[in-house]
């Protein structure tokens, strides 16, 4: 296997912070392991609360000049770099792989992914277009003009450790903000992989500060207690959303979030059940089901749910399962020991109340944190299973009666982040979209992010939008300014 130290050109595993990679003030630092191994393959340093105040320091200082630049220039470097993930896909892959667990395949398609943020906003930093109009007195001209909205926090997940933090840095540098990014402790090192590159693309220092921290509650919430921080970008669980949404109101802390999800699946008896089935190993076995976005219940109609079922069952039993840099595997590890046993609680719970396992239902006997992929019918619309996001390889299959039943079983959460829906009518299927409580809708799609579409959710999913124009709007303030000629 190739040492992790020559996974990518050039190797940092330390803070980033005002253009300097230094270790943590206190010196401490995080294991990294292996989901696939349990190995610990390098260690990084964990910023502390005084790294933190520092990283925020260099942002502040490095704004007026960031926000002053022409976009143009904000815009090329974001280009340049983009053009670097390019040319190091496979390596940044590879470190994925190992950071991660998800399969070679599916690392090699973030970090494509991941770069095309670059580009969309590097695009997108052209176009912060104001307005000019007449009030509607003849008084005055009311001019709109949009400015960046200041030094911003990051907080990112381990689930897409490159794409979390791209989608996040690029519309922040592209409107003219500086950044300080705290990536997940379980996955630092695709962020200060990405971090290397937007230096060599020539970020000015200050710019992009990065601090990992097994510390993050504290870390985070200092930050968000400095008036110099006036934006929060979140991606995680929507239970510490709600905390960072309390720390951040104190100083009236401008956030966008992207919380947690309980994506239903629903299945028309009309649908084409090849397509759906196709949709469904997509949108349920990405990542091992590791995404906020991944199906977490399938409702599909009982004309149909048994051959539907058995499909699903018999593709998803026949994925290799094993470490993600064996090119023939399908499936890898769950991040960590504590995801994989959630995987047998939940579905353990799920048999005692009547449900039916097709496929799977246990964790293989072999090292890492690994859980067969595995298909339950029968299960009931009550079951606690569904309330939550499973986050791994587990598809819960109910039965409906009616498109209206459907309906309300798709509602029956707190969450609204996407959904996806399989109709051969597209006028019925649009219907039932539009009546799901959710920010999002494949439908008879299996695959829904697209760094040009507004990706966000409604309910308790979250706060605001990321990708598309929307997403360079998350960074700036609105100023009106009235005047007279």
């Amino acid at each position: 296997m190739t040492p992790v130290s020559e996974l990518i050109a050039v190797r940092h595993t330390d803070l980033y912070i005002d253009g300097e990679w230094r270790p943590a003030s206190d010196g401490q630092r995080i294991d990294v392991q292996d989901p696939a191994t349990g190995e610990v393959i390098t260690t990084v340093a964990s910023g502390s609360v005084e790294d933190a105040l520092q990283a925020v320091g260099a942002a502040h200082v490095a704004l007026r000049g960031w926000s002053a630049r022409a976009p143009r220039e904000r815009a090329e470097i974001l280009r340049r770099t983009f053009d670097l993930m390019m040319r190091e896909q496979d390596k940044l892959a590879e470190l994925m792989v190992r950071e991660n667990g998800k399969t070679l395949a599916e690392a090699r398609g973030e970090v494509a992914y991941a770069a095309e943020f670059f580009r969309w906003f590097s695009e997108e930093a052209v176009r912060n277009v104001g307005s000019l109009s007449v009030a509607p007195s003849g008084a005055n001209r009311i001019l709109v003009e949009h400015q960046p909205v200041g030094v911003s926090v990051l907080v990112t997940p381990w689930n897409f450790p490159a794409a979390m933090a791209t989608r996040k840095i690029g519309p922040a540098l592209a409107a003219g903000c500086t950044v300080v990014l705290k990536p997940a402790s379980e996955t630092p090192l695709s962020a200060l992989a990405v971090t290397d590159l937007l230096e060599r693309a020539g970020v000015p220092k200050g710019v992009v500060n990065v601090i990992p921290s097994k510390r993050s509650s504290e870390v985070v919430k200092v930050m968000l207690k400095d008036a110099r921080v006036r934006k929060l970008s979140f991606t995680g669980s929507t239970e510490v959303g709600r905390i960072l949404l309390a720390q951040a109101a104190e100083n009236v802390v401008s956030c966008s979030m992207e919380l947690g999800g309980n994506a239903p699946f629903i299945v028309l008896e009309d649908a084409d059940l090849d397509a759906a089935l196709e949709g469904a190993l997509i949108a349920k076995m990405r990542n091992t089901g590791q995404s906020c976005i991944a199906a977490n219940r399938f409702y599909v109609d009982a004309r149909v749910a048994e051959r539907f079922s058995t499909m699903l069952a018999k593709s998803m039993g026949s994925m290799p399962v094993g470490p993600g840099l064996d090119p023939s595997v399908k499936v890898g590890p769950v991040i960590n020991a504590p995801a994989r046993d959630k995987m047998a609680g939940l579905v353990k719970s799920a048999i005692g109340d009547g449900a039916r396992v097709l496929t799977g239902g246990s964790a293989p006997d072999r090292p890492g944190s690994f859980y067969l992929p595995t298909v339950l019918a029968e299960v009931s619309p009550d079951e606690e299973m569904l309330k939550e996001e499973i986050f791994g390889p587990i598809a819960p299959v109910v039965t409906f009666k009616t498109v209206e039943e459907a309906i309300e079983f798709a509602n029956r959460t707190d969450r609204g982040l996407a959904a996806y829906v399989y109709s051969r009518d597209l006028a019925r299927g649009l219907k039932v979209a539009e009546a799901i409580e959710s920010g999002m809708v494949g439908l008879n799609r299996g695959f829904i992010s697209d760094p040009a579409a507004p990706f966000g959710g409604v309910k308790q999913s979250g706060l605001g939008r990321e990708g598309a124009h929307d997403g360079l709007l998350e960074f700036l303030e609105t100023k009106y300014i009235a005047t007279s000629w």
